[in-house]
């Protein structure tokens, strides 16, 4: 890792470490909590899209799996909460794995399709599975224990969402320079140029899909322990357009802009909840605007400015 991202993830802990004493409310911090778990699945689905160039509008299932998962595996089965954490993020991975292979051989919008299909066979079964998920009432999910304490202060919930947060932008950052992002990014440019040069593009195209999922899964099971609720409405098509559009609004490819991206679309339906009504049309004329007049995202477009003046 260059010293330029080395800097940025100095940074970016010492920003996380003095957000909570700047925000002015509990409101506001849990706000942050939100966004960062967001940014945890956003940053994975990065990986996926920015990187290696597959769209997928399913994304939000393996959000929800890891949720139900965690959420199945501490209320009825008395599992510690870490380890159902853990299983849940297994089980993604090999669900991933097992339909990587034949989804990942399709293209373009194809492929869109197909992930839209896996979104809602997820969604569809969490309804209709009412002995188990709850159905369309969703379930409640038991508080995060750690070390036999049960995290309830809103601070301690910031700390482990910081933490988890920065450790999934140093996974982002690492992968970026090394041969594997740099395999990714080349299948991203050209599938043909990359097998020309000896990558394996189904490979690659599979641990990108695999490690997107396993941290949508993660971060559907610590949002599933934080609000102690959860339902099928986040395996909706909503919801993975909704991630799928912080990658694209943030800048596709950009470990940051997947971050800021989470952060705008996480803040400003509260920001505008007080309209009555209207709130829906700003966000949308806000969402086109910015990329009309950003068209790679908001970090790439204005990293490229600042670079143009200097």
């Amino acid at each position: 890792m260059n010293a330029s991202r080395l800097r940025a993830l100095g940074a970016t802990a010492l920003i996380l470490a003095v957000l909570p004493f700047l925000l002015p409310n509990n409101f506001m911090l849990d706000i942050a909590i939100r966004i960062a778990f967001a940014a945890v699945a956003v940053i994975g689905l990065n990986l996926l899209m920015g990187f290696a160039g597959q769209i997928s509008i399913g994304h939000a299932g393996f959000l929800a799996i890891g949720a139900y998962g965690s959420a199945i595996a501490t209320s009825r089965f008395g599992w510690p909460p870490l380890i159902a954490i853990a299983a849940a993020g297994i089980a993604s991975a090999i669900l991933a794995w097992l339909v990587a292979k034949p989804m990942l051989r399709l293209k373009g919008h194809s492929l869109t399709m197909a992930t839209l299909g896996f979104g809602v066979i997820v969604n569809i079964v969490l309804i209709n599975e009412v002995a188990v998920t709850g159905g369309p009432d969703g379930m409640a999910v038991p508080p995060l224990e750690v070390a036999g304490l049960a995290l309830t202060d809103l601070r301690h919930w910031y700390a482990g969402a910081a933490i988890v947060l920065w450790l999934a932008i140093l996974l982002s950052l690492n992968l970026y320079d090394s041969p594997c992002g740099r395999a990714l990014r080349g299948l991203h440019g050209s599938e043909v140029a990359a097998r020309v040069v000896g990558v394996d593009v189904a490979l690659f195209k599979k641990r990108a899909f695999v490690m997107s999922a396993v941290m949508a899964s993660v971060s559907g099971s610590l949002t599933g322990h934080y609000v102690g609720f959860i339902s099928p409405q986040m395996a909706s098509f909503a919801h993975s357009v909704e991630l799928a559009t912080m990658v694209v609004l943030g800048g596709m490819a950009s470990t940051f802009g997947a971050v800021l991206g989470s952060a705008v679309l996480t803040m400003l339906p509260q920001l505008l909840g007080g309209l009555h009504g209207y709130e829906s049309i700003l966000f949308g004329l806000i969402l086109m605007l910015t990329m009309m007049f950003l068209p790679r995202g908001i970090v790439p477009t204005l990293a490229l400015k600042l670079r143009r003046k200097h």
